[in-house]
């Protein structure tokens, strides 16, 4: 055939690609390239090791006899496509959980061939997501999952109780909660905070819970040094597990809040001037660790303490982690059966807690299993009060200051005349020394109070802000004390 003849290589390419592949964009813009009939789509620039869409057309033309092409070719047709695609509705990408059609939820199980699993309001089963209801992302920490048993009788749950160390029932029954919160794309759930003893298998207990949810490929990290780098980890895949905490710096304290509720972070894009890269994110997140020192009340309202205890009985890894690969199947059909049966129970949701999705999902599991999972809840996030306290001398010196105050009367003064009455009170007669890090003006102290805000409100001493005509004011109430209603049960003293 003649020269002039030939179809150019970029052309060929380029037909081939949209025949054989569905390409679509994301809110930032990325574009994506999906096989038809497959529910896994590659951004089309990515060089990943996981495996990039310019690899799999590259095989794709080989295979079909086509031939192979040249870098430059592939390139033009790349650009073209990315070009053509940007005209394209927008459709997200999911890792591991996705919203379906139908007020369904998909889980990825992170298959060669696909297959995912269905959550509905009737029950679940296995299928391959139609492409333009669930994109599928995958990364090197997307693991795969087994296929998971039908008709287990709830046996599941009762085998990870007992490879677990957790002690008591209230745990148990937030760690199971929290694993169906892991399944609900849109339930923001507060970050489970494994503690206990030295040798309590506090790592292997977090290794368990990330496993059920991310396959035998996942595990626990260290915390990144960096805010760049933690975020990166976070965005790769669905559960950030990490391990071995011993101190909460602030920054990371904040970051950790983001990741639980959810933020978004914009960087510039590389070899750019002008444009920028959004990264959005909310992940379950988990941590272990003995003791973190002192935790500040916003991210103590995010977590959820679970204290496990030692075995009596120690076993060896590899025993251990045999029979949990055994079990895992059916640990995830009964996983999957609980959240089918709490998705369909009604409760109420309760106003008075931040976490308010996943105090709502609690009170579900209890109106479907009985388990206390709300109460549980509460108490474990009164506990965390005391740790706020406990650990900061500014709070254990307004409730003590609050102690003397009468029941239902206001006390308001400026922040600096707070300031000069709690010094005071600290340091008493005997003038002892202010601690490190006591505020030094009163702004300082109306920030701090800010911060305690919730957790003084949750031990009665309610604080608020307001200006005069003259001047800005902190007023201190204790409120009295209502009494209960004929009929009613008592309200809780969380």
């Amino acid at each position: 055939m003649p020269d002039d003849d030939k179809t150019p290589a970029r052309e060929v390419i380029a037909d081939y690609a949209q025949q054989h592949f569905r390409y679509f964009r994301t809110a930032d813009g990325t574009v994506y390239a999906q096989k038809n009939g497959h529910p896994v789509a590659r951004p089309i620039r990515s060089q990943g090791t996981t495996g990039s869409h310019r690899q799999e057309l590259m095989v794709g033309l080989f295979r079909d006899g086509l031939g192979v092409f040249n870098g430059t070719a592939l390139k033009e047709a790349l650009d073209l496509i990315e070009a053509l695609a940007l005209t394209e509705d927008v459709q997200p990408v999911h890792i591991r959980v996705a919203p379906g059609f139908d007020g369904a939820t998909w889980l990825d199980l992170g298959r060669d061939d696909g297959r995912s699993v269905r959550i509905h309001s009737t029950g679940w089963d296995i299928a391959v997501p139609d492409p333009r209801e669930v994109c599928w992302r995958r990364t090197q920490l997307t693991g795969e999952l087994p296929l998971p048993a039908k008709d287990t009788d709830g046996k599941g749950i009762d085998l990870l109780l007992r490879l677990c160390n957790f002690a008591g029932a209230q745990t148990e029954c937030l760690a199971i909660a929290w694993l169906i919160g892991c399944l609900e794309p849109s339930v923001p759930v507060p970050a489970p905070f494994l503690t206990g003893p030295q040798g309590a298998g506090k790592s292997t207990g977090g290794r368990m819970l990330v496993r059920i949810i991310e396959g035998m490929t996942g595990d626990l990290r260290r915390a990144p040094k960096d805010e760049e780098n933690l975020i990166a980890a976070v965005a790769a895949g669905w559960v950030t597990a990490l391990d071995n905490l011993s101190h909460l710096a602030p920054d990371l304290s904040d970051l950790m809040c983001c990741i639980v509720t959810g933020a978004e972070t914009i960087k510039r894009a590389l070899y750019t001037d002008g444009d920028v890269v959004r990264a959005r994110y909310r992940r379950p997140l988990l941590l272990t660790g003995i003791d973190v020192g002192v935790i500040r009340p916003d991210l103590a309202e995010r977590l959820l303490p679970l204290r496990l205890e030692r075995p009596q009985v120690r076993r060896t890894e590899a025993e251990l982690w045999a029979e949990f690969e055994e079990v895992l199947p059916v640990i995830l059909g009964s996983l999957l059966d609980l959240t089918v049966k709490v998705r369909a129970a009604d409760a109420d949701i309760p106003t008075d807690l931040r976490m308010a999705d996943f105090a709502h999902l609690c009170a579900q599991l209890d109106a479907a299993t009985g388990l206390g999972a709300l109460t549980a809840y509460r108490a474990a996030l009164d506990d965390l009060n005391d740790d706020v306290i406990e650990g900061d001398l500014l709070a254990q010196t307004v409730l003590k200051h609050a102690a003397g105050l009468e029941a239902g009367v206001q006390q308001r003064m400026t922040s600096t005349e707070w300031l000069h009455c709690l010094t005071g009170l600290y340091s008493g007669e005997e003038c002892r020394p202010l601690p490190k890090g006591w505020p030094t003006t009163g702004k300082v102290l109306s920030d701090r109070l800010k911060r305690l805000q919730p957790t003084l409100a949750a031990r009665g001493v309610l604080v608020d802000w307001g200006r005069t005509s003259t001047a800005r004011y902190i007023e201190m109430t204790r409120p009295r004390a209502t009494p209960p209603q004929q009929g009613h049960e008592q309200p809780s003293a969380f």
